[in-house]
């Protein structure tokens, strides 16, 4: 799908000139920037808005900023928030990571460290945009430890939980992308006696390889060219807790020495300083590589291969534990009526025979994000075949993802290259058309709530309507031109 163009970013802070000023910085870089002057104004722009990270001071009038963190991770716990402080609150910027924040600014700030973490951070959410997102599934009705499953190979994670949860254990977590590696590192955390203290996560394939170590083991002040102020790494920051790196085989093979020591030894020094710090993290790593294949290619040591494979968890793929896919559809059905105030009931017998055939190369994620795009749509009670996307209908496993469009096309004889991107053009935009003619549909008429649901920013989804054609209503349901 074509709709989706910058990326939409908040900034909330009551000091106007900072706004302007952080505002103006990010427009430039190319994003789309919504602005509030404090916490409440900040939870309204996410609820009008799909808003792709969050830049919030920490002191301000109505609601402050680490309430304004609390909220926004309650309603979308994969939304990265980066907290702005002054040099007198960075213990309190450190308390917000610790809650869930992605990571803290400094004030005054340095365009450089700031457009660094803005891309880290963007990069971050979109890797977990292909990973399971948690489910939040009660206990029971074949649900445990916050996964959802009654399958064999489900059954045998259920009972590895059981041992090892409450243990100082360090674990790998192997499986493909979108199979629930982070929910099965939270379910370890949940269940332990850490469950109080910090679960601090870091996607590896977002830092960039020359900050992976100031990232894991922080930075004393002066180490760097920007680096004003000193900071603490993850290791620090999850002490007593749990540190859990995904994508582990993202780490340079030069950085895997300096991990191997502090897993041994429970201590290291930030970059630049010379101070010894002891920490007591309990590890949690996981990857979608064969690691043995990367030893062999000279992409990753062996020593710290089997110094992270003490206790492994290998998670199935879909296609291997296919009688969990109704239950977790009716799951999904559950969260998207909610989510898009919805009443679908179920899903129709032969589109869940299809959901259970297809084979789901991209695994739960994949079928989370197929059954949000059918309930959306869906104008019965119940999800039909028809609801389904064309290559889950047709069962083409290596087809697009359900993102990409579900419009067939047929060359004609005779056509050139051009003639090709020329038919591809029409018919993505004939795609485009039904998706924003359906997204008013399903919100009255409301531009921003539309804009919401597609993912895309209230001036994007106007200029697309302009570009179609289509005609915005105004709120007496008359057309305005």
């Amino acid at each position: 799908m074509m709709l989706p163009e910058k990326k939409q970013i908040l900034v909330v802070d009551d000091e106007a000139n900072l706004r302007r000023v952080l505002a103006a910085q990010l427009s430039r870089d190319g994003y789309e920037v919504h602005t509030a002057p404090d916490g409440e104004a900040g939870l309204a722009v996410l609820r009008e808005h799909h808003i792709d990270l969050v830049i919030t001071d920490l002191r301000m009038p109505k609601l402050d900023g680490m309430e304004l963190l609390r909220q926004a991770l309650r309603t979308e716990p994969e939304l990265p928030v980066v907290i702005l402080t002054a040099h007198g609150t960075v213990d309190n910027a450190v308390e917000a990571l610790k809650t869930g924040a992605f990571d803290y600014i400094t004030k005054p700030f340095d365009q450089a460290e700031v457009r660094t973490i803005v891309r880290k951070a963007l990069r971050t959410r979109d890797l977990a945009g292909t990973e399971a997102t948690r489910e939040e599934a009660r206990e029971g009705a074949g649900a445990r430890f916050g996964i959802i499953g009654e399958s064999e190979p489900i059954l045998a994670i259920y009972s590895i939980l059981e041992r090892v949860a409450d243990t100082p254990t360090t674990v790998l977590i192997t499986g493909e992308s979108g199979t629930g590696k982070e929910l099965v590192a939270r379910a370890l955390h949940e269940n332990s006696s850490r469950s109080e203290r910090p679960f601090i996560k870091v996607n590896c394939a977002a830092i960039p390889k020359d900050l992976m170590e100031s990232e894991l083991f922080g930075y004393e002040r002066g180490a760097f060219t920007g680096a004003v102020t000193s900071k603490p790494g993850r290791f620090e920051l999850a002490s007593a807790g749990t540190l859990f790196l995904d994508e582990i085989a993202e780490i340079p093979v030069e950085m895997q020495v300096k991990l191997l020591r502090v897993l041994q030894e429970s201590e290291f020094e930030r970059v630049g300083g010379i101070k010894t710090i002891r920490v007591d993290v309990r590890l949690v790593a996981a990857t979608n590589r064969e690691l043995k294949r990367e030893i062999a290619a000279g992409g990753f040591r062996e020593d710290l291969y089997y110094r992270l494979n003490v206790v492994p968890i290998a998670l199935p793929a879909l296609r291997e534990r296919v009688s969990d896919i109704p239950l977790l559809s009716a799951h999904f059905v559950a969260k998207f009526n909610a989510r898009l105030k919805k009443e679908v009931s179920g899903i129709e017998p032969d589109a869940m025979e299809r959901l259970v055939s297809y084979a789901w190369p991209g695994n739960i994620r994949e079928l989370e994000n197929v059954l949000e795009r059918a309930i959306l749509f869906c104008d019965t009670q119940h999800v039909r075949l028809i609801d389904l996307p064309v290559e889950v209908r047709e069962g083409l496993a290596e087809a697009p993802r359900p993102s990409q469009s579900s419009i067939a096309i047929e060359p004609k004889d005779g056509l050139g290259a051009d003639g090709l991107k020329e038919q591809v053009k029409a018919a993505m935009s004939r795609l485009e058309r039904e998706l924003i003619v359906r997204a008013l549909h399903q919100t009255g008429g409301n531009v921003t709530h539309a804009a919401r649901l597609l993912k895309i920013s209230r001036k994007g989804l106007q200029l697309k309507m302009k570009e179609l054609g289509l005609r915005e209503r105004d709120e007496r349901g008359g057309e305005s031109s």
